[in-house]
């Protein structure tokens, strides 16, 4: 089932919220549907993705990868060539279009790795409207140079001091502030989970992803044995997968954040692990890591994109019919697979996306030559500076850091001698 039956994929999804936002989400899921068989509106995102975003994203064959694994040909998907870096730009450019088509001025978004931020701040910026961004302190320590991409696209980033600190907590915020300004805002939910219409609104935007796979696909003449996403809420992994959803073949396979353990708090495992129960939060049901009173276990990932505690409904639904495969990639394995194919492909992961590079390095030597398996590279690792740099040159940036310090220290001193000296 492509799309939701009512808001709901079986037991799933729904729009379990306070009477405040029911409003707000009924009228959006009405603008929703009328937009997408506009065709003035729909060739107008046409338009934006080909000439803003850089759609379509190529196909590149990783010659050097599938020779030196063996077995499959490795293909990637690089939505990281997409403007701001990473295919959250395609939702977030959907739902401003929509905003603005709804008269709505003013936007809000969560973000967790910061990427959906960049993108709802650019995609504010390009369309002219208000942007604010709820991001948990933590993530706001460890995500700087995309704090300050937003704030250079003039979005005011919010830092989440609440609960874990974490994407978790920035939706509860982000929540908040629609429910109090509902007629004036629209919070572009940036993952295809939420209360309906999101989940279907979100896929629908990142949908492009897939079809651009079909047919270039096609065009090679590749036969296909499996397709890889990473999983964090799940908006890359369901575009990437929708046009093959309804389909026997390839094989889907999701890959979830391992982190460093099986124990709670060590990983951010909802599928593949038994740590998960069905549970509703942040208005839609799915499978969350909760304990037995019904709150969110603490999660842990190297990637701060995949450390939600719950997944897409839909995403939920296809895991337990068995459509998706889930499997998870330790952070150590993420952090092996970024090295690997930035030394013999020249693509750099986003720490998300190289735990679908990881699946790929397991993958490939146990099919045939002849077959394909194809990697969504979600993000580039631009934006992981901080977390790559400590792990594979610690010393080198420990020195890179102090030196910062000092150079800011001693033009900060400067600074002020220069105004001490004006004023006298």
């Amino acid at each position: 089932m492509t799309h939701s039956d009512n808001g709901f994929f079986d037991r799933f999804g729904g729009k379990y919220v306070a009477e405040v936002l029911r409003r707000p989400l009924d009228e959006l899921e009405i603008a929703f549907k009328e937009a997408v068989k506009d065709s003035a509106f729909m060739s107008e995102l046409e338009t934006i993705q080909r000439d803003y975003i850089g759609r379509e994203t190529p196909l590149l064959f990783a010659e050097t990868a599938t020779r030196l694994l063996g077995g499959a040909q490795i293909y990637i998907k690089l939505e990281g060539l997409a403007n701001t870096g990473a295919h959250k730009i395609n939702n977030a450019i959907g739902q401003c279009l929509l905003a603005r088509r709804m008269g709505k001025k003013r936007i809000i978004a969560e973000t967790g790795a910061g990427q959906h931020g960049v993108a709802t701040a650019a995609a504010c910026a390009k369309l002219g409207l208000d942007c604010t961004v709820y991001m948990g302190e933590v993530d706001v320590r460890r995500q700087q140079p995309n704090v300050a991409a937003m704030e250079l696209y003039g979005a005011k980033v919010h830092p989440v001091t609440s609960g874990s600190r974490t994407l978790k907590d920035a939706v509860n915020e982000a929540m908040r502030d629609w429910a109090a300004n509902p007629d004036t805002t629209h919070y572009v939910l940036g993952s295809a989970l939420g209360p309906a219409p999101f989940p279907d609104i979100v896929r629908e935007f990142q949908s492009v992803i897939g079809r651009e796979v079909e047919r270039q696909a096609a065009e090679r003449k590749l036969d296909v044995a499996a397709m890889i996403a990473c999983v964090g809420g799940g908006s890359n992994s369901i575009g990437f997968f929708s046009p093959f959803i309804d389909k026997k073949e390839p094989r889907l396979i999701g890959v979830e954040a391992g982190g460093i353990g099986d124990g709670i708090g060590e990983n951010a495992v909802r599928m593949s692990g038994m740590a998960a129960r069905d549970g509703i939060m942040h208005g839609y049901k799915s499978r969350f890591l909760l304990d037995e009173d019904g709150q969110a276990l603490p999660t842990r990932s190297i990637s701060a994109g995949l450390d939600y505690c719950g997944i897409g409904p839909q995403l939920a639904d296809l895991g337990q019919k068995g459509r998706i495969e889930f499997t998870c990639a330790r952070d150590k394995e993420a952090l092996e697979a970024v090295k690997f194919f930035a030394r013999n492909e020249g693509v750099l992961f986003a720490m998300e996306s190289a735990h679908a590079g990881a699946e790929a390095i397991r993958l490939a030597p146990t099919l045939p030559k002849d077959k394909a398996i194809i990697v969504n590279m979600s993000g580039r690792g631009d934006k992981d500076v901080f977390i790559t740099c400590p792990v594979f040159r610690r010393s080198e940036w420990i020195e890179f850091l102090h030196a910062e310090i000092e150079r800011l220290e001693s033009d900060t001193e400067i600074h002020n001698a220069k105004i001490m000296e004006a004023s006298k």
